[in-house]
């Protein structure tokens, strides 16, 4: 029960965050697709950033246990996914998680696009199969595999370097671009979003 309620707790502070940057604006998310304003594309790239030296740091320390890690397969039905999801991405101005955000805080849009993700997922569930025939589920590079070694796992590794290394370096690599980053590549003016 207590990692119900944990979960409950970390996914309404998630939920708080994301809406407080703006992530929970379409308006903001289609401005940082159009390359007008970068600032959630900054957010963004900084926690990714963060939570890499966390983790990777946590786990050269040893205050993090690898065997908390779980790494996914990968397949080319991610890749697929990956273009579907941007493209829905930027036609509706919410990834699944900004849009249960904005439909928790009460916008009518963003509730018709958790519908419309529901009855999506139902679709697939439901052509599984014929997906499936496609080899588009098919393990490709190893299935979990990792860039580098991580220290206590078993996962096949694509280089043989040190998996936390290469966590501490991209992580580096995102904050600093997050930090030079500036405001917005298109457009000569700052552009403002209202509150909706």
């Amino acid at each position: 029960m207590s990692s119900i309620l944990l979960a409950i707790v970390i996914g309404g502070a998630f939920g708080f965050a994301l809406d407080r940057v703006g992530a929970t604006n379409p308006n903001f998310i289609i401005r940082m697709l159009n390359l007008t304003n970068l600032h959630l594309m900054r957010t963004i790239l900084l926690a990714i950033g963060v939570a890499a030296f966390l983790t990777f740091g946590g786990l050269l320390s040893g205050l993090v246990d690898p065997g908390h890690l779980s790494v996914k397969d990968a397949y080319m039905g991610v890749f697929v996914g990956g273009i579907l999801l941007g493209l829905g991405f930027a036609v509706a101005g919410y990834c699944p998680g900004t849009g249960l955000a904005a439909a928790a805080s009460g916008r009518y849009d963003a509730m018709m696009f958790v519908l419309g993700g529901l009855v999506g997922a139902f679709a697939y569930i439901l052509t599984y199969a014929d997906v499936q025939a496609t080899g588009l589920l098919d393990k490709i590079l190893g299935g979990k595999a990792t860039l580098g070694n991580i220290s206590g796992t078993s996962y096949p590794v694509l280089m043989d370097i040190p998996g936390e290394l290469v966590g501490l370096v991209l992580g580096g690599a995102f904050i600093a671009v997050a930090w030079l980053l500036p405001e917005r590549i298109v457009g000569g003016r700052n552009h403002t979003v209202a509150a909706e």
